[in-house]
């Protein structure tokens, strides 16, 4: 539903089963979309190894990334690749929906553009807030919200850019790292190496589906929370545990 279309998309897949994959040659018969599905098996939360191995798939020289819990607007391929900017990564939001209003979105409400829309949102249950306005802002309104927001431009994995030399030149994500800042920890690299962020969560819309957590552990947010802390302490620009050992995996 994208205006548009992206050159390429690739599917980082953590371990689900047959369905995704049924799933994912139904959309390549029903589209002229370029889709590869890129896998390993199930064993726990190793979002950062699955996507390692997309951005080294990847054919393109500029990454756009969301999550498979995100739905994105219409514009939200033409606005990262329109913002796209050397020496920078560009940082956007989300919308998170209750658990009730995320179980009413459906393909229906996704193509009609219902589901982006405040009269539809707030018939099924959605209660309005300040980060919603991002849903209505346009134009010269949300260029003045992404330039006062408070909010600090951070690499976020539902809705993030970067060029992918500069991924590779920081090693990509950390292996070491599971659910928990995982995401922020390779922004925190990019700009220790000079690239800067770059803030579009007025302009970049996406809607994120509530569900469970069951892969939630403390001791994952704590060795987490210590390599985050080594990586802005040592100014650290590049992990030893990224897309390099994919070399040697091979």
């Amino acid at each position: 539903m994208q205006q548009d279309s992206p050159e390429e998309i690739i599917i980082a897949d953590d371990g689900s089963d047959e369905r995704t994959k049924r799933v994912i040659a139904l959309i390549r018969d029903q589209t002229t979309l370029s889709i590869k599905h890129v896998w390993h098996h199930d064993d726990g939360f190793r979002k950062c190894v699955i996507l390692n191995r997309a951005i080294d798939e990847a054919s393109g020289d500029y990454l756009v990334f969301s999550d498979g819990d995100c739905i994105p607007r219409s514009d939200f391929i033409g606005w990262h690749r329109q913002l796209a900017k050397p020496g920078h990564f560009l940082s956007g939001g989300y919308n998170k929906l209750p658990m009730g209003l995320s179980r009413e979105i459906s393909e229906k409400s996704i193509i009609s553009g219902d589901a982006f829309r405040f009269p539809w949102l707030l018939r099924n249950g959605f209660i309005p807030n300040r980060q919603s306005l991002r849903l209505v802002t346009k134009g010269l309104i949300a260029d003045l919200g992404n330039m006062t927001t408070t909010t600090r431009p951070t690499w976020n994995g539902h809705n993030a850019s970067g060029w992918k030399n500069d991924l590779i030149q920081v090693n990509g994500f950390d292996e070491r790292m599971r659910y928990g800042g995982e995401d922020c920890e390779l922004g925190e690299r990019l700009i220790n190496l000079g690239i800067q962020p770059i803030q579009i969560r007025f302009h970049a819309i996406c809607l994120h589906l509530d569900h469970s957590r069951g892969y939630v552990n403390a001791t994952d947010l704590e060795r987490n929370l210590r390599i985050r802390q080594a990586t802005r302490a040592e100014a650290l620009t590049r992990t030893k545990y990224g897309i390099r050992s994919l070399a040697k995996a091979a």
